[in-house]
């Protein structure tokens, strides 16, 4: 019993500050495109998203779900692409990168992590995560924003008056 009230209190919570955000639709719209950066670079999240947020101002709730829809997922399926990008800006082989990242992935171990130099596989997938981040980011922001004028923007300046 006492967990279910638990449980619906945590749902009614969570549903009022993620989902009826109380602010302009630029401030929501920021805050997801931070989000979605954030969230799509390796071991950053809905951490640096929320910091973000508080840096430039953003929606904090809305930075958080932008972070939590991209965590992990997406950076997982943008791998090979953010080699590819960050190859390319950096004038490197992209096949030789990616090679070298599966090979450090397949039999990881620190010792081999710290022979491969940090040129040759980490620099060029953060440039690829960073400019592939940048863009849905700002994609993200766009959309967000078009999305909140489009269906909701009457509501939310409702519910600011009120």
């Amino acid at each position: 019993m006492l967990k279910e009230s638990l449980l619906i209190k945590v749902k009614n919570f969570l549903f009022t500050k993620l989902f009826k955000i109380n602010d302009s639709a630029q401030k929501i719209a920021l805050g997801v495109g931070l989000g979605v950066f954030a969230g799509l670079l390796p071991g950053t999240g809905p951490a640096a998203a929320l910091f973000l947020a508080f840096i430039f101002r953003a929606n904090r709730a809305a930075a958080l779900l932008g972070g939590l829809l991209t965590n992990t997922w997406l950076s997982v399926v943008t791998f090979i692409l953010a080699i590819k990008v960050g190859s390319v800006i950096l004038k490197m082989n992209w096949q030789v990168v990616q090679q070298r990242a599966q090979g450090l992935f397949k039999d990881f171990g620190w010792a081999k992590l710290f022979k491969l130099s940090c040129l040759e596989v980490f620099l060029p997938v953060a440039v690829g995560y960073l400019i592939i981040g940048l863009v849905l980011g700002v994609l993200s922001y766009y959309l967000t924003r078009w999305i909140i004028r489009k269906n909701f923007q009457s509501n939310i300046y409702l519910n600011r008056k009120e």
